[in-house]
């Protein structure tokens, strides 16, 4: 009853566009009206971060302010009037994106980001084409030093999520902005490439990237995101449980990518899960029950296969007891595998040897 009280007074009032919104205390006006379902265009923002405000695109007016603020910065007040669609932020917004528009390559139909990249589709649901503003463009070599990242400074539009996850989520710090003004790009020291020791080649900053700049290397030219199918699934690597979506194309299995809902992981991935994947697809994979004839081994059916096995159990039960036999668990399988391996060692083994390697 007093949690309930407690959450009734954390509850204040504010006004977006003439509708007035109930909403917790203390976030800020972005997250209030992402919640809402009212759209405020981001570069910077991911809610895997700490928001600063860096590409200013999440303009909004509040009554009383002299000027617009950042609305994923901004926290909400009781009462506030805010107005997030106006003449004056719609020509903000236009300028911000023509700007980065003037330095950004116009290569969108071979563009591995394409249906799928935030400056695209801000530049077109904004009408905003390149070529606004004249001047010096960036022409950098494509880092392609390593074995899963590749990454195409022109194409970076300076919003910091590569740099802010790597350094607040994955602890890492990898990378870092380098340089100063127009030369200001995301890089490692003395732009070394990444190594085990500074990298762990999670993806993080594949994940977090709004543009084509970074993208995984074994899927480029395999499928955009308009010809994948994304199924949803839990990674198989280790016990944590972490979802994410494979993208499939004819029947293959070629990328990776995060799933932002996850209750376990947010988005976030470890190298295994997020490049980890071609075992699916691998000549050398086993797809079906093997039985050891002789020195070597013959493709069985399940039902062959199992009757073998159970076969096997039985024998062993009657020549040494129940006690002589158990079962090794793994913490990769599910709680609900788990549970039914014990029930079948104890149940149909008549034995209580049940053990798991997330014990070690």
């Amino acid at each position: 009853m007093e949690l309930a009280i407690k959450a009734t007074r954390d509850l204040i009032k504010i006004h977006v566009n003439g509708g007035e919104i109930a909403c917790e205390k203390g976030k800020t006006i972005l997250e209030v009206c992402r919640k809402s379902g009212i759209f405020i265009p981001t570069f910077c923002y991911d809610e895997r971060l700490d928001p600063y405000g860096g590409c200013r695109l999440c303009l909004v007016e509040i009554k009383g302010m002299g000027k617009p603020l950042s609305s994923c910065t901004t926290p909400v007040e009781e009462g506030m009037e805010i107005t997030t669609e106006s003449e004056n932020l719609t020509e903000l917004r236009k300028t911000m994106l023509s700007l980065i528009l003037s330095n950004h390559p116009d290569d969108c139909m071979c563009c591995e980001k394409a249906g799928e990249c935030s400056l695209q589709e801000l530049a077109y649901l904004y009408k905003v084409t390149p070529g606004g503003y004249e001047g010096e463009r960036w022409n950098l070599p494509v880092k392609d030093d390593n074995p899963f990242i590749s990454f195409d400074p022109n194409k970076c539009i300076l919003c910091g999520r590569c740099v802010n996850i790597c350094r607040n989520v994955v602890m890492k710090g990898a990378i870092d902005m380098t340089g100063r003004g127009f030369n200001s790009k995301p890089d490692t020291a003395f732009g070394k490439p990444l190594t085990p020791e500074m990298c762990y080649f999670c993806g993080q900053c594949i994940s977090t990237c709004p543009t084509g700049a970074l993208v995984e290397k074994q899927s480029m030219g395999k499928g955009r995101s308009c010809s994948v199918k994304k199924i949803k699934t839990t990674c198989p690597y280790c016990g944590t449980g972490c979802n994410f979506f494979l993208n499939v194309k004819g029947g293959e299995v070629i990328r990776v990518t995060s799933d932002y809902d996850a209750p376990v992981n947010k988005g976030n991935l470890c190298i295994k899960g997020r490049f980890g994947y071609e075992f699916i697809h691998h000549p050398d994979r086993i797809k079906t029950p093997l039985i050891r004839e002789g020195s070597g081994f013959r493709a069985a059916s399940w039902n062959e296969a199992l009757e073998l096995v159970a076969g096997r159990f039985k024998e062993l039960k009657e020549k040494y007891g129940a006690g002589s036999l158990g079962a090794f668990s793994s913490s990769r399988c599910t709680n609900e595998e788990n549970y039914l391996i014990s029930k079948w060692v104890r149940a149909a083994l008549g034995s209580n040897n049940v053990d798991n390697c997330a014990r070690v």
